[in-house]
């Protein structure tokens, strides 16, 4: 999601603000960092041990590699076994576990939680590794979305009271401040960031209904007060409640910027609480128990604060994936605790909110977006080896591979930790991730390619899980009965199973059967070496397209995503990366 209507002047002053920030992060990479110069701890959430294990993995790798300031904890943190909890639930969970690490020193700490828990269905890549650290073509060393985070939060410590900064992993936020100006976070209660945003972008995120201002020339940032806050609202909800903004076209503040387009809204994305605020979350926690359902730290949290809210939204199960019976009650406790606890706004009314969470936004992001390409100069070639053409051509992104010469890269895909052998075609909007292609092959367009290691009865073993980029790996049906209403690369994939030979009674699912979907159908095959395993999904999807045919080997084990990421062998994947680093290196050097 991008905001829409900038002028040239704001785009410039972006693009300027936000390689300060790049350039300062820079400088404390791999070097110790000084008290109050940065974050005291970082935390960031996983949805249970065996992402937290590999999450804890990947952030020593970066230390040990000084690819992060050094000097202070990270801390990974699990969500507890049991029913899914949510970010909320991941919130309360992170501040108990620092609480009984730091005891009351954490009340003097400047802490930063990224929330990267969940396996990330929409953008499947990221599923193995975790989206904080889905890699992007930036920086020396390779930025991740962790440094990312990091680098566009410099400001934020030094000018920021002890308390928690919460944020997710799979979003960016840029801004700028004409004159030097800062965003401080020095007041009591919730403190959150606002951004102007369309009323369509308004309905998918959190909504602030601004008190009156008092009289103000409205400038780069402003500090307000919040009374009321929207989850995921209708436009007539906005309007109703007094959501809605309007300036002049071509007015101070926001108005060069919504020229044209005079209504908008503050949508949310990062807020911060003071350590009253946080300890009384903890001990409602305490009071609470074991949490037994979804709870969501902006919507849970923030509908509670502001002098006009009610307790009404905490009936409203309409966007929780899943209710739980004591969900309405957790809820009213959360209000009971929060009514009446300040929420403080910064509106940033030269910013933009970037959301990195599907595989059509990672791919528009990378390749076709100009705005995002400047304002943080993203590059088409980042520490790779690739083909002149490609590492020129801004519809191209390659990171951290090596692709021969002879190879060709259809414009808007994006290949990423892989090697590609010559006669290989990768067709335009393509992700390729993980895969080591060599022979001749033509990738179709529109494919989501991304290989596997595993470790299957102590056996090092490889799976490539291939769909198409707009299917959907959440939907999901409740009987084998009814998989012909799951889309598989534009066909129904019951008939994908005739045309690969296959009956309904061969096909399996892995985990509950009572919620069957392409995350968990058993449908591609388990292979000895990546390059075995790439050939054979990719000639599952070109079959589809009636380009060949094709049958499983005989005797062959099929997986799932969601199996193969229970036995996914983090050590040999991160192995195989580590041995494109070297060839890069090597090659680069040649080169210089």
């Amino acid at each position: 999601m991008i905001l829409e209507g900038m002028n040239d002047h704001w785009n410039t002053s972006l693009q300027g603000a936000t390689r300060q920030k790049l350039d300062a992060f820079a400088k404390l990479r791999g070097r110790s960092v000084r008290p109050g110069q940065f974050w005291d701890v970082v935390i960031i959430t996983a949805a249970d041990d065996r992402q937290r294990a590999a999450y804890e993995l990947q952030v020593a790798e970066k230390l040990q590699r000084k690819e992060l300031p050094l000097g202070l904890p990270y801390h990974v943190f699990a969500d507890p076994p049991g029913p899914k909890i949510g970010n909320g639930g991941s919130t309360l969970y992170s501040l108990q576990q620092i609480q009984n690490k730091y005891g009351d020193k954490v009340r003097g700490f400047r802490v930063i939680l990224i929330h990267a828990g969940g396996y990330s269905q929409r953008l499947p890549s990221a599923s193995a590794l975790g989206k904080i650290f889905t890699a992007l073509p930036l920086g020396e060393p390779l930025y991740q979305m962790l440094e990312l985070k990091l680098a566009m939060y410099i400001d934020f410590p030094s000018r920021m009271q002890p308390g928690v900064l919460v944020t997710c992993a799979d979003d960016i936020e840029l801004y700028s401040v004409k004159g030097g100006g800062a965003v401080a976070f020095d007041r009591a209660g919730f403190t959150a960031l606002a951004h102007p945003s369309t009323l369509s972008t308004g309905t998918a995120h959190g909504v602030f209904v601004l008190e009156p201002a008092e009289g103000t020339e409205p400038g780069d940032l402003e500090y307000r007060s919040c009374r009321r806050f929207l989850h995921k609202p209708s436009v007539q909800e906005m309007h109703s409640s007094g959501a809605v903004c309007s300036r002049a076209a071509g007015g101070t503040g926001t108005g060069g910027q919504w020229a044209g387009r005079p209504e908008f809204v503050y949508t949310d994305s990062t807020y911060y609480m003071d350590p009253d605020t946080a300890g009384r979350l903890l001990g409602l926690l305490a009071e609470i128990g074991p949490l037994g359902c979804e709870i969501d730290a902006y919507g849970d949290f923030l509908q509670a604060l502001g002098s006009g809210a009610t307790s009404a939204y905490t009936k409203n199960t309409t966007n929780v994936t899943k209710e739980e019976r004591n969900l309405v009650e957790v809820r009213g406790k959360i209000f009971d605790l929060l009514e009446g606890t300040p929420l403080n706004v910064i509106l940033l009314n030269n910013s933009k909110f970037y959301h990195i969470g599907t595989t059509q936004e990672y791919l528009f992001h990378l390749t076709g977006d100009p705005n995002l390409r400047a304002e943080l100069g993203l590059l088409s070639d980042a520490f790779s080896v690739c083909p002149a053409d490609a590492s020129k051509n801004p519809a191209v992104c390659i990171i951290h591979s090596v692709l021969h010469p002879a190879c060709t890269v259809g414009l808007g895909s994006v290949i990423e930790y892989s090697r590609l052998g010559p006669n290989v075609t990768v067709g335009g909007n393509t992700v390729i991730s993980s895969c080591w292609i060599e022979g001749d092959f033509n990738v179709p367009s529109d494919a989501f390619i991304h290989s596997l290691s595993l470790s299957v009865n102590r056996a090092t073993l490889f799976v490539t899980i291939a769909f198409a980029v707009g299917d959907n790996l959440k939907q999901s049906v409740p009987s084998v009965s009814d998989i012909g209403q799951l889309q598989f690369y534009g066909r129904s994939l019951l008939e994908c199973l005739g045309l690969w030979g296959l009956s309904v009674q061969d096909l399996q699912f892995s985990g509950d059967t009572s919620c069957l979907s392409l995350w968990t159908a058993k449908l591609f095959p388990l292979c000895c070496d990546l390059k075995s395993s790439f050939k054979l999904s990719l000639n599952m999807i070109t079959s589809l397209q009636g380009r060949s045919s094709f049958t499983f080997p005989e005797d062959v084990k099929l997986f799932s995503l969601q199996e193969a990421l229970q036995c996914k062998d983090l050590e040999e994947m991160l192995k195989f990366r580590k041995e494109l680093h070297r060839d890069i290196s090597e090659e680069k050097l040649k080169q210089s």
